[in-house]
């Protein structure tokens, strides 16, 4: 097995999955920065080798069972192995105003096809890849909104944010993570679901309170973390959070 460790992040041109990838690439990693759009990849990739940094750009639209083979085969060829894989690439689509009832099938399903679909599609595809080598990580992005315990509970920092489809989803992947946890336990492969905080971002919008760096913080601890880290856990800076 090669020392070389390899991390691909999703969605990774610009915000919260670029500064994963920078703070992996700091750490010694060769990141590959997932994008939809390569051209973006490569300015971002560009942007990394400024500071020194060890990147590559690969095209993948993980709402495009092509696009995810093909980086798949990619991966395969030029490394033969991954180390770690951060499902960052997420959508909300931005009808806030509607209420839960009011939110079209349409939103749900493009929601769903990214945020879902396109999660567990791609993390299908680089199984094989991250069973190669000597301890695979699995960081899916997740989000405080995904917490059903706090949306029942009134008073909750969540209870009165009801962004149902984008919500739903977020449920949707801290169950995959556990069902997927669950069949990796007796491996050297850890899958676990990551709350970066309220950050400023385009996503994040007005009013965020953290800073990009530090929303990055909790999918790169999972990233790199120990035998003894967690699997299958629901975490915000190091801290479990109810399902």
């Amino acid at each position: 097995m090669s020392a070389q460790k390899i991390a691909l992040i999703t969605g990774a041109n610009k915000g919260i999955g670029l500064e994963t990838a920078r703070q992996l690439a700091q750490k010694g990693i060769t990141v590959l920065v997932g994008a939809r759009d390569e051209a973006k990849g490569k300015e971002a990739v560009a942007e990394l080798k400024k500071g020194g940094l060890e990147a590559r750009a690969i095209a993948i639209d993980v709402t495009n069972s092509d696009s995810i083979k093909a980086a798949a085969a990619q991966v395969e060829k030029e490394f033969g192995h991954l180390e770690i894989l951060v499902n960052n690439a997420g959508i909300m689509i931005d009808d806030k105003d509607a209420k839960v009832s009011e939110q079209t099938l349409e939103t749900w399903r493009k929601t769903f096809d990214t945020n879902v679909f396109g999660l567990i599609e791609t993390t299908k595809a680089f199984l094989p890849l991250l069973r190669k080598s000597d301890a695979g990580r699995i960081v899916n992005l997740s989000s405080i909104l995904g917490s059903i315990t706090l949306h029942a509970t009134p008073g909750s920092p969540v209870y009165d944010n009801k962004v149902a489809a984008y919500n739903v989803s977020k449920s949707a992947v801290n169950a995959f993570t556990v069902q997927l946890a669950y069949e990796l336990k007796d491996t050297k492969i850890k899958v676990n679901a990551a709350h970066p905080g309220w950050v400023k971002t385009d996503m994040g919008g007005e009013g965020a309170q953290m800073e990009i760096a530090d929303g990055a913080r909790t999918s790169v601890e999972l990233a790199t973390m120990g035998a003894d880290g967690p699997n299958g856990s629901y975490e915000h800076d190091g801290e479990k959070l109810p399902w």
